[in-house]
């Protein structure tokens, strides 16, 4: 049974004050749970963005933000599938480096200030890839989200080798 408090009884009034009981606010937290439940949501959501960004987790950019950054800023298209893939098709402008060559190439750009993009067929060898060229020093690597299949759907230049 719980503690009870002492009630002060106003001397004039008519409203009678009943005890509350005393202690941790634990009736106000099971009487208000979908609040905190809300908060605590919300509040991961916002976090969220900011914990897969710093976790190492490969930043990824869009077909049209790929075609941005090789438009403006010079950015270097890397292909990082095998050459048999490679030669079946491949985006317009990329230079073929397989993932097992990529910390020793020589068609990797000198300046590693140059923003990368690189491509591999579905994406998943990409963020691998850009993984490893963050190691090297290419801090501006980033991964073609969809890899070259998102390439073809944004309907953007693509070319086969004999």
């Amino acid at each position: 049974m719980p503690r009870r408090c002492r009630a002060v009884e106003p001397s004039n009034s008519i409203i009678a004050v009943y005890p509350q009981t005393c202690g941790p606010p634990v009736k106000f937290f099971l009487d208000n749970w979908f609040l905190f439940a809300a908060a605590l949501v919300s509040g991961g959501l916002l976090v969220w963005p900011l914990l897969s960004k710093g976790t190492g987790g490969s930043s990824k950019v869009t077909p049209a933000e790929a075609v941005r950054l090789i438009n403006r800023e010079k950015a270097v298209l890397i292909d990082v599938s095998e050459p048999a893939e490679y030669a079946a098709g491949h985006a317009s402008g990329s230079r073929s480096v397989p993932l097992a060559q990529i910390e020793a190439s020589n068609e990797l750009p000198k300046n590693k200030a140059l923003p990368l993009v690189v491509v591999c067929p579905t994406g998943t060898r990409a963020a691998r890839a850009v993984a490893a060229l963050k190691k090297a020093g290419f801090e501006n690597a980033q991964a073609l989200a969809g890899g070259l299949a998102a390439w073809r759907e944004a309907n953007l230049p693509v070319e086969k080798t004999a």
